[in-house]
């Protein structure tokens, strides 16, 4: 039997997974919705990528990375847990070795990655705010009556691009409203949305950072032709987009997963698993801790929150 390793990436937008041989080769992929529902949008992916491999593999390491890591590391049962930020090193490494800078925007956060000879020197992450994301560039989609996917191809037709203020989404819906009713073409408004969404990811998520090439840009937003044309303008400088640039923090999850192979034999079959979170208020002392228990077939196998055992016995 061949061995395969399952990587899942979970956000709070998109749900991402691929399983990878030994020789970390993607031999199934998929992206869906998380649709505020982490448990189930995996139970589904899961489904979808055990349908794309042979019954010839055996699936001998799981990771989970994401905003929902350790509560579906619960689930699927895994031990390996990481950050995003290591497995989008580790997945974007594998494939370009030389990368020195990673530029990710995904659905409701964006980070950027300083690398050297494969070693992460530097990171940082956006705020609280979701000014310069997926979720901002959907919104203002919607806003405008233009489809998501064909804002890319239509901010490529614009040779002037409209000034937006996008540091935050409120100013930002307000200019945006404004320059549609001063009468703007739709292909300007759309081009000064991308290039408003480069401008403001690099002059805070960016900030005092030193750029440098090889340059990648992933998560969702890279797929966005538009946004990388401005990425490649501002920075001069020419900006690597794998096909696969939405899946490499997965990618990379799979292959930290394969490091701690043990004797154990994972199974693709978890629809049928019971998983279900409960919340309370422990009222044992005045710290009135929010314990959230998780049961797994309806046994409790882990409880998170409380500073003593009486949230959890109680």
């Amino acid at each position: 039997m061949k061995k395969c390793y399952l990587g899942v990436d979970i956000g709070s937008i998109s749900t991402k997974g691929v399983v990878i041989d030994d020789n970390n080769n993607i031999i199934a992929k998929e992206y869906i919705w998380t649709e505020g529902n982490p448990v189930g949008a995996v139970k589904k992916l899961v489904g979808i990528l055990k349908s794309q491999v042979s019954d010839e593999y055996i699936l001998k390491g799981i990771g989970t990375t994401g905003s929902a890591r350790k509560l579906i590391g619960l689930m699927l049962g895994t031990d390996v847990v990481k950050n995003e930020i290591t497995a989008h090193a580790v997945g974007t490494t594998s494939l370009y070795p030389s990368v020195r800078t990673i530029l990710e925007i995904g659905g409701q956060d964006s980070k950027i990655i300083m690398l050297n000879n494969g070693i992460i020197t530097d990171y940082a992450m956006n705020t609280l705010c979701a000014a310069g994301t997926g979720a901002f560039l959907s919104s203002q989609a919607k806003r405008i009556g233009v489809d998501i996917n064909e804002f890319g191809d239509m901010a490529l037709d614009s040779n002037n691009p409209v000034k937006i203020a996008a540091r935050c989404t409120v100013f930002a819906e307000s200019d945006l409203i404004h320059k549609a009713q001063s009468g703007y073409e739709i292909k300007d408004i759309v081009a000064g949305l991308c290039r408003s969404i480069v401008l403001n990811y690099l002059n805070n998520v960016g900030k005092g950072k030193r750029i440098k090439g090889p340059i990648i840009f992933q998560g969702g937003v890279s797929k966005n032709k538009g946004v990388v044309k401005y990425f490649k303008e501002v920075l001069g400088e020419d900006i690597i987009v794998d096909e696969n640039s939405h899946l490499l923090g997965a990618l990379g999850i799979a292959i930290i997963s394969k490091k701690y192979e043990s004797d154990k034999v994972y199974s693709f079959d978890v629809s049928d698993i019971s998983f279900i979170t409960k919340g309370h208020e422990c009222s044992g002392c005045s710290n009135n801790c929010e314990v959230l228990k998780i049961y797994k077939n309806d046994e409790m196998i882990d409880a998170w929150g409380n500073r003593c055992p009486r949230g959890v016995n109680s």
